[in-house]
């Protein structure tokens, strides 16, 4: 619980009592490899913090390919925020590429956190900017930059995350066949 609300602080001063009304509606659970946390087409329930684990974002063509959007891992929330706090159906998956553990808040916790702690909307506005930011300013970059460069860029800006992806899901990530990704990782090597 202790990396949530390291996490949470960046963003806001909670009092103890706070943090306390927080943590009782935190559920602990553990995730297993291959287990889709947030369903597309689905109303997500529950956002999450990632305490163990790597999880990736991914959509499916018409073809049924998939994509990986990005990933998640340790020290980060998981899920749709927008649809989870507007109530919609999400446009993406999110799927555990390890086994994990998450610390789970449900939407009828969240809006008691809501109305019982005056700077709750302050602090998750801010969040949400931050994530919404670093996405923007990682897909801006990637928009940029050869193949090559995407991947080193990511090894530079994700040290140690590249072993604990599969090679397709990180080429799929990259926007380059699994072929080409292998010729990159052979000739930087």
């Amino acid at each position: 619980m202790k990396e949530l609300f390291d996490y949470i602080r960046k963003f806001g001063v909670l009092t103890e009592e706070e943090e306390g009304l927080i943590a009782d509606g935190v559920r602990e659970i553990g995730i297993q490899r291959g287990e889709v946390f947030v369903e597309a087409g689905r109303i997500s329930q529950n956002i999450a913090f990632v305490k163990e684990g790597v999880f990736r974002s991914l959509y499916y063509n018409k073809q049924g390919d998939d994509f990986t959007r990005y990933f998640i891992y340790e020290g980060r929330f998981i899920g749709d925020f927008q649809g989870f706090v507007n109530q919609t159906p999400s446009n993406e998956y999110i799927e555990a590429i390890t086994e994990g553990t998450l610390l789970v808040i449900d939407f009828d916790h969240f809006k008691t956190l809501e109305s019982e702690i005056a700077i709750w909307q302050v602090l998750i506005a801010k969040l949400h900017a931050f994530v919404a930011e670093n996405k923007l300013k990682v897909a801006s970059t990637m928009l940029n930059l050869d193949a090559k460069s995407r991947y080193l860029h990511f090894l530079n800006h994700y040290p140690g995350l590249a072993n604990r992806v599969p090679q397709a899901m990180l080429a799929s990530y990259l926007g380059i066949t699994p072929s080409s990704f292998s010729r990159i990782r052979k000739n930087i090597v």
